[in-house]
């Protein structure tokens, strides 16, 4: 027997008004950078290439927001948002706080309708798998203590070095 599904939460309206007013660039870098730091040295090579110069689109329903991105060059990289995305995924704010922390499975929430993946299938199965197959969640709140900051900045710059 599966896990309940978690209860649905959405951003206040009046919050998700608020960040309509925030410029789109700024939150595109922030959201690649995030990728970057957290999740590019997770992925294998062969997904890194497989993604390579794939149009990505990260929709958060409740919030308004769509983060248009790619892998360029081995990092993710902002774009504009004016060409068609390869991939839209979909979903609201929390229930990608869900699925970065592994407390809920994609397929649940895509069952459930939550979750909405629109686009190319073969990159939707790719990215879900990998995805699936990265062992620690990828937002686990331990990462972001001091800590837990400083000792991914030192692994982070260590790997860097020849």
């Amino acid at each position: 027997m599966s896990a309940p599904t978690p209860r649905a939460y959405a951003i206040p309206a009046p919050l998700a008004r608020l960040l309509t007013f925030v410029p789109s660039y700024p939150q595109r870098l922030a959201f690649v950078t995030g990728l970057n730091f957290l999740l590019l040295r997770h992925l294998p090579a062969d997904v890194l290439e497989a993604l390579e110069h794939r149009r990505l689109r990260i929709a958060v329903r409740d919030a308004g927001l769509n983060f248009d991105f790619e892998l360029a060059r081995g990092r993710f990289a902002t774009l504009s948002g004016h060409e068609p995305p390869d991939l839209c995924i979909t979903a609201n704010a929390y229930d990608f706080l869900l699925l970065t922390q592994k407390k809920v499975d994609p397929d649940t929430l895509f069952f459930s309708q939550r979750l909405a993946m629109e686009g190319d299938t073969e990159l939707g199965v790719l990215v879900k798998n990998t995805l699936d197959a990265i062992e620690l969640p990828v937002l686990d709140p331990a990462l972001f203590t001091p800590s837990g900051l400083l000792a991914r900045l030192r692994d982070t710059f260590s790997a860097k070095r020849p």
